[in-house]
């Protein structure tokens, strides 16, 4: 939350409620036992994290992850804070994670796992108190069995209370790549405005990742090199997207493709004009900054350039869009799907796509705008999101 002293020296903002800001109103800890099909027991330890609720119920997603901690899960909630109040959306942050290689579990383990997260946190979530929503390896089937799950303990349907479900439960058509849809829109009215070329590279080839290579492909972009977690590949000519996803749903990774072999590190420093990292935390620092050779970064992870490598990034005049713009898609869209769980109205992909493009246009414009007044796009987020939650304080 460092960017909170930074934005304070560019506006004054009113003290009880900058301090308000800086703890979570809950951190709910769990400990989870899923049993074996042996009958032996296994244990996880659990986080729920409502960060603040001034501009309604928390909002935010669940991941199953080894590294997962109470300080990346707290951290993670703030950014909702600030992303939901960034595009006006009725939403507080909140964010959930367990600690857990998901890949070590069996389907029978994965679907205990679930269960018991969400008869742990039951009291807590709810279409009006804190919406979950996907997030790192946890997907629609995920969603289903938590809201089951949820619905058995209370006795009434309540399709509002999750987002990410499948569509037969007032799920939304597009929500699987919302994310990368919402990333796209944006990148789109960034190289107009900017006049940034077209070649790309992308770390991370998750689904954020995957979905952004396969959108930037399909409208025209030479996505050169892309990578996932055993490693990359690069073809200065341009890669066949479809072909590397074919290549990495049969063996796994990327690095089975046919093309140049190359590190997430070596990666992250190609003579790109646009560099997206999809991934993890932390990937730009001060240790590698000064080899970024991109003239445009979009932060489709969360978190991916710390305090330091952005300071550096800003001096030399690197175009940064950040994470809580950049990637803004999936909370709007998990905005429409949980209208569909109030209304029970369905929303096709035509209506959703148009929805979308319409508010990550507008929020990405509203931004540029402030910035111009000579700050940075991640300094102009996190003022108008500031600005409005202030005023719900005041209120």
């Amino acid at each position: 939350m460092e960017i909170l002293d930074k934005i304070l020296e560019i506006e004054k903002f009113d003290e009880d409620f900058v301090e308000t800001l800086k703890e979570p109103e809950k951190v709910i800890k769990v400990l989870i036992k899923v049993k074996d099909c042996n009958g032996k027991i296994k244990k996880f330890v659990g986080w729920r994290v409502i960060h603040n609720t001034l501009l309604g119920p928390g909002k935010g997603g669940i991941r199953f992850y080894p590294d997962v901690s109470e300080e990346e899960v707290t951290n993670l909630a703030f950014w909702m804070t600030i992303k939901n109040s960034l595009f006006d959306l009725p939403f507080g942050g909140a964010k959930g994670g367990i600690k857990v290689n998901p890949k070590d579990l069996s389907k029978f383990e994965l679907e205990q796992l679930a269960r018991n997260y969400i008869r742990e946190i039951y009291e807590y979530v709810g279409i009006d108190k804190d919406i979950p929503a996907p997030d790192v390896y946890t997907d629609e089937k995920i969603m289903a069995i938590m809201l089951d799950e949820y619905e058995k303990i209370s006795r009434k349907k309540e399709f509002g209370m999750i987002t990410g479900k499948p569509l037969v439960f007032l799920g939304n058509p597009i929500r699987k790549v919302a994310t990368s849809l919402g990333g796209f829109y944006v990148l789109k009215e960034a190289v107009k405005k900017f006049n940034v070329g077209r070649t790309v590279a992308i770390q991370g080839f998750g689904n954020a990742g995957q979905n952004i290579a396969k959108i930037l492909y399909e409208n025209g972009f030479k996505v050169i090199a892309v990578s996932d977690s055993k490693g990359g590949i690069y073809d200065p000519n341009g890669l066949n997207i479809n072909e590397v996803i074919e290549v990495k749903e049969k063996t796994g990774s990327v690095v089975n493709y046919d093309a140049r072999k190359i590190s997430n590190e070596e990666l992250l420093e190609l003579d790109v004009d646009i560099l997206i990292p999809a991934a993890i935390e932390n990937v730009i620092t001060e240790k590698n900054v000064d080899k970024i050779k991109a003239k445009m970064i979009l932060e489709l992870a969360n978190g991916p350039i710390n305090e330091k490598a952005d300071e550096a990034l800003s001096e030399r005049k690197v175009i940064v869009i950040p994470d809580v713009l950049a990637n803004a898609g999936g909370v709007v869209v998990s905005y429409f799907e949980w209208v569909q769980g109030r209304t029970g109205e369905y929303w096709d992909e035509e209506k959703s796509k148009k929805s979308l493009e319409e508010k990550m246009t507008s929020v990405f414009k509203k931004v540029l705008k402030l910035s111009e007044k000579g700050i940075t796009l991640r300094e102009a987020s996190y003022l108008i999101a500031l600005k409005r939650l202030e005023e719900a304080y005041k209120l």
